[in-house]
């Protein structure tokens, strides 16, 4: 498994836990640097090649990341290259229509997504079976699905900007493609 933009590694980690063999990128040369015990190299995405060959990965799996690239064109055409066929390609980013008005309070956010366009752009870079859904990211809704309709009637009650995590928690929506 891939995860570009690895940071410090946090879900690698789990991945690993996991049993599964991991592979990080990312810009920053201080992830390479972490001492967990993971393999992440460095490599500009937006403009580099991946340092791995053709068809090297079953998964390649990104979190709150596709939104901070300028351009997405290189990252998804290495993405395609360095994924074997048919294999998964999944990303969880916000969804801009649920998240509008506080999108771009993270200075480095550059290009929001809506479910037809995070669609469209995967079908552009050749990937087949394209799917995506949006889900909040609390566990307890994941377990008692019914939850999203108490969540989607209360949300409009909730501050934007609420400092409570657990609100804020429930108001904010992710595109898993």
């Amino acid at each position: 498994m891939l995860e570009p933009g690895s940071g410090r590694g946090e879900f690698l980690l789990n991945f690993k836990e996991l049993g599964l063999d991991v592979y990080g990128i990312d810009i920053s040369p201080e992830a390479a640097n972490f001492e967990n015990g993971l393999d992440i190299k460095i490599c500009d995405v937006e403009n580099e090649k991946f340092p791995f060959p053709d068809n090297t990965f079953d998964i390649i799996y990104t979190k709150s990341f596709i939104e901070h690239l300028l351009s997405r064109e290189n990252f998804l055409e290495e993405a395609y290259r360095v994924l074997k066929p048919n294999d998964i390609f999944l990303t969880l980013t916000p969804d801009w229509q649920g998240n509008y008005k506080i999108f771009f309070d993270d200075m480095t956010h550059r290009t929001p997504f809506i479910n037809v366009a995070l669609e469209d752009t995967y079908e552009i870079f050749r990937f087949k079976e394209v799917n995506d859904f949006k889900f909040r990211q609390l566990p307890i809704v994941w377990k008692y699905p019914l939850l999203n309709y108490f969540c989607s009637f209360i949300t409009p009650f909730i501050s934007v900007r609420t400092k409570n995590k657990f609100l804020r928690w429930l108001r904010k929506l992710m595109l898993l493609q």
